[in-house]
């Protein structure tokens, strides 16, 4: 049985309800609605000015919405400042990848366990025993996801002097360290190559499945989100344009007028 077909029947994970974004009289959304269900992999697509930036930003609270909500398990999330927005298992990577550049991989992804810990600094400056075996257990974690994304080689290299596909998975690696519930990709082939993309799927997939997390991806490149998604919700112009299978919005006709092209162009 797959992913989507496990999702069917139960409540949803994330819920966005009639989402609209207004900036200065601008309506970057108008009315969006959908589900997303543990488990998924959801591709939200659409040209540029569709949205799907704005939409994304609203999920991990760096906009307000004008109006709608955002549930998370049954519970709004817009009450949630963005940097307590990792604490209830929301993470994301940056479309523009956003690395402290001066340090390493190592400590780039360390910052990623911030939202589940709960040291203090009356506890830090003291080192009392709690926090060296919380800082063990950080540690452990940290090696594990650098093993897991093949990142280990560079664990002790500056960022700044890395290739921008392996800053990528550094970022990605430290949106692991906090245990996200959803992982929010912005465009995560952008600047890769073909046989860079072709591994990201891949990884994309197995990252769902062997970490049990549900996965919203944001995306151009359409060859990755059709052939991993297991549900497309399409926007143009700020409205909801289409939804459902990848099979079933490939064939919209809107759809395809609007960003896919037709076999005729």
């Amino acid at each position: 049985m797959t992913q989507a077909q496990l999702a069917q029947g139960t409540s949803p994970l994330l819920a966005v309800r009639d989402v609209s974004v207004v900036f200065g009289g601008i309506v970057a959304l108008n009315g969006v609605s959908f589900d997303m269900h543990k488990g998924q992999i959801l591709g939200l697509i659409g040209p540029n000015g569709a949205g799907k930036t704005t939409l994304f930003n609203c999920l991990s609270r760096l906009y307000q919405p004008s109006s709608g909500d955002i549930l998370m398990e049954g519970v709004s999330i817009l009450s949630r400042p963005p940097h307590r927005i990792a604490e209830i298992g929301i993470g994301r990577t940056f479309q523009n990848v956003a690395l402290f550049p001066n340090l390493s991989v190592m400590d780039n992804v360390r910052v990623g366990t911030h939202a589940r810990t709960s040291s203090d600094i009356i506890s830090d400056s003291l080192r009392l025993a709690w926090i060296r075996r919380s800082e063990g257990d950080v540690n452990k974690k940290v090696h594990e996801i650098l093993a897991y994304l093949d990142l280990e080689d560079v664990a002790h290299t500056v960022v700044a002097g890395l290739p921008f596909g392996t800053q990528k998975r550094v970022e990605l690696a430290r949106a692991l360290a906090a245990d996200p519930k959803i992982l929010l990709l912005d465009e995560p082939a952008g600047g890769l190559n073909h046989e860079e993309v072709h591994v990201l799927a891949d990884l994309i997939k197995r990252i769902r499945d062997d970490r049990h997390m549900t996965v919203l991806l944001v995306e151009h490149h359409m060859g990755l989100v059709m052939s991993i998604a297991d549900h497309v919700v399409a926007l143009n112009f700020g409205k909801k344009l289409a939804e459902g299978t990848p099979a079933q919005v490939q064939a919209d006709p809107d759809v395809i007028k609007a960003y896919l092209g037709s076999k005729d162009q």
